[in-house]
C-alpha cells in the first residue's frame, strides 16, 4: 500500500476510506494531494478488497479547493503547474466515476471551488447539516475544474449552474439537497456513522451490477434510446451470467437473502 502525506487511506471489512487530512491548510488540494487523489483512487479500483469508497475528510471544511498559495508559489511556471495538477485531480475523480464500487462522499464542512467539485462526484453524497457550497472560482478571476462544467449543469440545469459559477452563490445543505445535489442531509455529529452505514450497506452489495448501473447512466446524455437499449440488453445478459448475478436470481426464488461476493 502506498504511503500518503496529505489523506489517509485504510481499506477495512470491503470500504477504502480515503480521508482528506490537511486540515490546517483547510484541505486544500497542492500538488501532493492531486497526486494522492489519484493514486488512492487507483488503489481502490484496483484493489478486490475494494467492494464501495467511503471520502471524507478531517477538520472544519471538507475542502476549500485548489490551494492558492502553492498556485503563487509556481511563478512563472503556473501554467504548468496547474496543468499538472488537474491532470492528478481529474484522473482521480475519472476513476471513483469509472470503478464499479460506489463511492460515497460524507461533507463534513465547506465545500468550494474544487472541493465542491470533488465532494460532487460521488455516487452518494451526505452532508451535514452545517456543510456550505460554494463554485468560488470566478472570485478569483479562475474558471471551474475537476469536471464542475460537466457535472452541475447534469444536476442542476444550466440556469442554476451558470448562477453557482459567475454569482458564486453560496448554498447551505439543505439547500443543495432541495436542487438536487445531495443524497441526504443529517446531523452533524450522525454524518461519520450515516456515511459508513452506507458504504458497508453497498460493500455487501452486487459490485459488478453497481459498476455497470455506473456506466449506463454516465452514457445516458450522449446516447439516443436505442443505442442506450442495447447497452442495457448487453450488460444485463453479461450479469446474468455472473456469479452474483446468479445468486441474486436464485436467492429471490427461494426466498433468503443474497450473497454477494463482489
Amino acid at each position: 500500500m502506498t504511503t500518503y502525506q496529505t489523506l489517509t487511506l485504510a481499506i477495512t471489512d470491503g470500504i477504502g476510506q480515503i480521508t482528506l487530512n490537511r486540515p490546517e491548510q483547510a484541505n486544500g488540494i497542492d500538488m501532493a494531494m492531486g497526486r494522492e487523489l489519484m493514486m488512492a483512487a487507483i488503489e481502490c479500483d484496483e484493489s478486490p478488497a475494494v467492494r464501495a469508497v467511503l471520502l471524507t475528510a478531517n477538520g472544519k471544511f471538507f475542502s476549500a479547493g485548489g490551494d492558492l498559495k502553492s498556485f503563487a508559489a509556481m511563478g512563472d511556471q503556473i501554467g504548468a503547474g496547474i496543468k499538472e495538477l488537474t491532470t492528478y485531480l481529474h484522473a482521480a475523480i475519472s476513476r471513483f466515476a469509472r470503478m464499479d464500487a460506489p463511492v460515497v462522499v460524507a461533507v463534513n464542512g465547506v465545500a468550494a471551488g474544487a472541493g465542491m467539485s470533488l465532494a460532487l462526484c460521488g455516487d452518494q453524497v451526505i452532508a451535514a447539516r452545517s456543510a456550505k457550497f460554494s463554485m468560488a472560482y470566478t472570485a478569483a478571476a479562475l474558471s471551474p475544474d475537476g469536471g464542475a462544467t460537466w457535472l452541475l449543469p447534469r444536476l442542476v440545469g444550466l440556469q442554476r449552474a451558470r448562477e453557482l459559477m459567475l454569482l458564486n452563490r453560496r448554498l447551505s445543505a439543505e439547500e443543495a439537497l432541495g436542487w438536487g445535489m445531495l443524497t441526504r442531509v443529517v446531523d452533524d455529529e450522525q454524518l461519520a456513522a450515516d456515511a459508513l452505514a452506507l458504504a458497508s450497506q453497498l460493500a455487501q452489495g452486487p459490485t459488478g451490477a453497481y459498476g455497470e448501473v455506473k456506466r449506463l447512466l454516465a452514457d445516458t446524455f450522449d446516447n439516443g434510446l436505442e443505442a442506450q437499449m442495447e447497452l442495457e440488453a448487453r450488460a444485463i445478459a453479461m450479469l446474468s451470467q455472473s456469479p452474483d448475478g446468479q445468486e441474486g436470481i436464485n436467492a429471490f426464488l427461494e426466498k433468503r437473502k443474497a450473497q454477494f461476493r463482489g
